[in-house]
């Protein structure tokens, strides 16, 4: 079916309403101004879904069972409801994730021209694609017409058909048809584009920002993204090699049964339990060198490696820690990603993208055998991970304790976390 402009032939201009009204014009206008201004309203920017826990004391006083004016030396942990209450849940996402600017993919996904790829964040469903001219776009990935999801997985695409009436938009995000809907009334095509989403890049990296009514929709500087996304390490890690020069290799996903911040916390322990629980990742990291180093919204570990050259580790790691849910990691030849997605108070998804220095792009046998040494780091984690789980719904544990010497990055993720979620409530 030939893609014509909807206003061709389904004449989708309100009727104009002579200078001199008659009673009946007079009427109908009356009934039409309320219906006219709500369709004006969807041209702004929609923000994420509603959420108040203004009046919601016991919620409140749950924030605040954690105090992160205690040094590290003194300081508890926060309480194990944080990691199984569903209120709790609810209320991080809107605080935390549906604020900020969040990584969601890389730019080799839509390298080329009509590149897209979906994803999931809480309770919004995005699609990120690159159009004709090139520029790159991001929008809830829900048609106007019924609240179909719109696409699937990654791939191109030419435009995003709805798979259930067929309403078709362009990848700039314009209605371009709506089908069978002759006789509809108070209808502007222009007022019913696909939701944006505020979209940058930086590095080899696409980042979203759910805020709206903070950040206008379309494509942020990148500079601009750096200094809020990163603040003062952006330097370090391009510096690092965490850049757009590597090759992408491959993905691969886990689900597993804890909470978002429970595999958080086991990334941030500064190799607390690296020599007990990953003795094979431990043989060739040099231990007695592991660092921490704190930025406003990162923390940086660092550790010695081995100095063969073939040895996929290299002869320095580094482990970048991106609040609120996203890892960098750095060390050989090697960059992985872990994006760390909640999908409810006791289950998340981590996805791991795997990239290689250009050099070693075709090294088959050694592309294999590293990819064997970091699965089995993470069955051993995720082991670590649920056990963890099941320990903070057990009625014996409530608090715990941090090592200040080691677990400087996870007390700085718990204070992090406390500031988003103390955040006034805004009322509309």
């Amino acid at each position: 079916m030939i893609l014509r402009p909807i206003a061709t032939h389904l004449h989708l201009q309100r009727p104009q309403y002579p200078n001199e009204k008659t009673q009946s014009n007079r009427h109908q206008e009356h009934h039409r101004r309320p219906l006219a201004a709500a369709f004006c309203s969807l041209r702004r920017p929609i923000p994420p879904p509603f959420y108040s826990t203004c009046d919601d004391v016991s919620l409140q006083q749950l924030v605040h069972q954690f105090n992160p004016k205690v040094p590290i030396e003194e300081a508890v942990t926060p309480p194990s409801s944080w990691y199984t209450d569903p209120s709790f849940f609810d209320l991080e996402l809107h605080r935390v994730f549906y604020r900020g600017w969040q990584a969601v993919g890389y730019i080799q996904q839509i390298k080329d021209p009509r590149d897209f790829f979906t994803g999931r964040l809480g309770n919004v469903e995005f699609v990120v694609c690159r159009d004709d001219d090139g520029k790159i776009h991001a929008f809830h990935n829900v048609c106007r017409h019924h609240a179909s999801l719109l696409a699937s997985g990654s791939g191109q695409k030419s435009c995003f058909v709805c798979p259930y009436h067929a309403w078709t938009y362009g990848l700039d995000g314009q209605l371009v048809k709506a089908t069978r809907i002759t006789g509809i009334q108070n209808f502007n095509v222009n007022e019913f584009g696909l939701i944006p989403i505020k979209v940058a890049t930086w590095g080899p990296f696409v980042l979203l920002n759910l805020d709206n009514e903070i950040f206008p929709p379309g494509e942020a500087d990148s500079h601009i993204v750096a200094s809020e996304w990163l603040g003062s390490c952006s330097n370090i890690l391009s510096t690092n090699g965490v850049d757009s020069s590597l090759s992408y290799v491959c993905r691969r996903e886990y689900t597993i049964e804890c909470n978002w911040k429970v595999f958080c916390d086991n990334y941030l322990d500064g190799g607390y339990h690296v020599p007990y629980a990953h003795k094979g990742l431990a043989f060739g990291l040099q231990l007695q060198s592991y660092s921490t180093t704190i930025f406003e919204k990162v923390s940086i570990q660092s550790c010695e490696g081995g100095s063969m050259k073939s040895d996929r580790l290299g002869s320095k790691a580094l482990y970048a820690f991106i609040y609120p849910n996203f890892m960098i990691n750095r060390y050989g030849p090697w960059m992985d990603t872990n994006l760390v997605l909640p999908l409810g108070p006791k289950k998340c998804q981590v996805v791991f993208d795997y990239f290689i220095e250009a050099s070693l792009k075709d090294d088959k046998d050694f592309i294999e055998s590293s990819l064997e040494d970091s699965e089995r780091v993470q069955m051993e984690d995720i082991v670590l991970c649920e056990g963890v789980q099941k320990g903070l719904e057990s009625p014996a544990y409530s608090i715990g304790r941090y090592a200040p010497t080691v677990e400087k990055a996870m007390h700085h993720f718990h204070i992090l976390l406390h500031q988003n979620l103390t955040n006034d409530c805004v009322v509309d």
